[in-house]
């Protein structure tokens, strides 16, 4: 069943980079702007380069990579000795949910915008743990029998 988990994480996930994770305004008279995983890479590339190389590394490249490794693996495609690098991989990505909690909380503790999460950070989030639980069970059903 994991396997078929991992292949919808190939559609899901780049799904949720294009949904809106939060929505976010100056003031609360003003119209609330959507803000995805893209409109953020977007925004950082205009600011600030390296940030935006390593951010779309750790939110877009890694968990994709581990998602196809994965598929690979369950497919007997790769050599289940992989298995080490690819939750390194996994470790990687988790770096994306830290940091959109990061921007969350400090938008939030400035208190001059208004900041309302979507329905894209759940779909994210939800990706993220799949992707966790389908690396657990891949690691599990590798190993072998004490």
């Amino acid at each position: 069943m994991h396997r078929w988990i991992n292949l919808s994480l190939l559609i899901l996930f780049p799904l949720s980079w294009f949904a809106p994770l939060m929505r976010a305004g100056l003031l609360p008279l003003f119209n609330l702007k959507e803000i995805s995983v893209i409109t953020g890479l977007q925004s950082l590339w205009a600011s600030d380069v390296f940030l935006a190389l390593v951010v779309t590394v750790f939110a877009l490249f890694a968990p994709y990579l581990k998602t196809i490794a994965l598929a690979l693996m369950h497919w007997r495609l790769l050599s289940p000795r992989l298995l080490p690098a690819v939750s390194v991989l996994g470790k990687l990505a988790m770096a994306d949910i830290f940091l959109i909690a990061l921007y969350i909380t400090l938008a939030k503790g400035i208190g001059v915008g208004r900041l309302e999460t979507a329905w894209g950070l759940y779909l994210f989030t939800a990706c993220i743990l799949a992707s966790i639980y389908v690396s657990w069970a891949t690691g599990r059903a590798r190993a072998p029998a004490d």
